[in-house]
């Protein structure tokens, strides 16, 4: 059997990979920004939404008021909790008054609720500059102060801060780095974010947003994207539509987030972001946007080919040639993700199941695409736009 044809056409695979990690190298950290907080330190106001959240609320908190800035204002809206969210976080208010907890109204018809309760936040926040940040979170005490020198230095009307990513169930270090190399795969490093022209071409990450107020506000804030699934996103093209500069960085040891920590948290969190939210990051414009019911689930089938294929070709259903080009491209695959798993600080052996993560996110992506724009989120149901 000659070996050509089968190397041939792995290299689709090989350069894409390669390709791929290279981009991810473009990309600056929060490490290199002072600790020192800035001599003249604006009023930070950190708004944290929280609906239902007396998992995470405490630890959130209490890392957020250990911070080494010395000007903080922290409001945690609670979004209409019905668990012990709002009292856990008035037992801490108790003995810090940097600490005020907001009751958010009635949600209004076309709004969502994170929008709806950062916009409340913002509303009674004082400081000139306003932090939002997901109820999930964990902050490093120099979280923020490294955030602001950031946003002065790179001269940004909007930073965002990509984190550690906790992953403590199996399902979880299956599923999340298949997620986020979709992201690294369509968006590149922090670079080319940050330098980024065309609104389709930005993100933003929702569990930590720094925004100046002037901007914001004449924006028209959250209501911008009140009816937007993925509004950080959404949010970021905004900006840049406006000609307002937006920057990415990575905070891996300044900022960590647990997501989601069983697969029917998984399920429901990408499955409301990925697609209802994810069309509006489709490359060719309508055309794009048109193909993306179908192209998204494609994407994990494509993924999958190969170690499929050496598997029907170990079984003697497929030729020696789909035996040779499976083995490559699974090989590539599973050495491009255990430095994917290194980089998120999970086992490196991870990396030989990544084709049952791309089962999962084929199975998130399909029903996604058939619920189309209706969303359920925390016991609410939304129509997105």
């Amino acid at each position: 059997m000659s070996l050509a044809a089968p190397i041939a056409w792995s290299l689709p695979w090989v350069v894409g990979s390669i390709g791929g990690v290279l981009r991810s190298f473009r990309s600056r950290s929060l490490d290199d920004e002072s600790p020192d907080p800035p001599a003249a330190a604006p009023l930070v106001s950190v708004i944290i939404p929280a609906r239902n959240e007396q998992r995470n609320i405490e630890r959130c908190v209490r890392s957020v008021l250990a911070t080494t800035y010395p000007s903080i204002e922290v409001i945690v809206v609670d979004d209409h909790s019905t668990d012990g969210t709002a009292d856990i976080a008035r037992a801490i208010a108790r003995l810090d008054d940097r600490l005020r907890i907001v009751a958010a109204p009635d949600l209004p018809a076309g709004w969502f609720g994170k929008q709806w309760a950062c916009a409340t936040g913002a509303r009674s926040a004082r400081g000139k500059l306003l932090l939002f940040t997901d109820a999930d979170t964990r902050h490093a005490p120099d979280l923020i102060t490294r955030s602001v020198n950031a946003l002065q230095n790179r001269r940004a009307d909007l930073l965002t801060v990509v984190g550690h990513q906790e992953m403590h169930s199996f399902w979880e270090r299956i599923v999340q780095p298949q997620f986020f190399g979709l992201l690294l795969a369509r968006y590149g490093g922090t670079e080319d974010v940050s330098n980024a022209r065309r609104p389709a071409d930005v993100i933003a990450n929702g569990q930590f947003i720094l925004v100046a107020r002037e901007p914001y506000e004449s924006l028209g804030g959250h209501e911008r994207v009140r009816d937007h699934v993925a509004e950080d996103l959404a949010l970021a093209q905004e900006y840049v539509r406006a000609g307002r500069r937006i920057a990415l960085v990575l905070g891996l040891d300044q900022l960590s987030t647990h997501m989601y920590a069983s697969l029917r948290e998984l399920f429901a969190g990408w499955g409301k972001n990925v697609y209802a939210g994810g069309r509006y990051t489709a490359l060719g414009g309508r055309i794009g946007r048109a193909l993306y019911p179908v192209l998204l689930p494609v994407a994990p089938l494509i993924a999958v080919a190969p170690p499929a294929a050496l598997i029907l070709a170990l079984f003697g259903l497929l030729s020696s040639a789909w035996l040779v080009w499976g083995a490559i491209c699974y090989a590539v695959g599973v050495i491009v993700y255990a430095g994917a798993y290194v980089f998120m600080r999970a086992s490196p052996l991870y990396a030989v199941l990544y084709p049952l993560g791309l089962v999962v996110v084929f199975m998130i992506a399909v029903m996604a695409v058939w619920r189309g724009s209706r969303v359920e989120w925390k016991g609410r149901a939304y129509v997105a736009r």
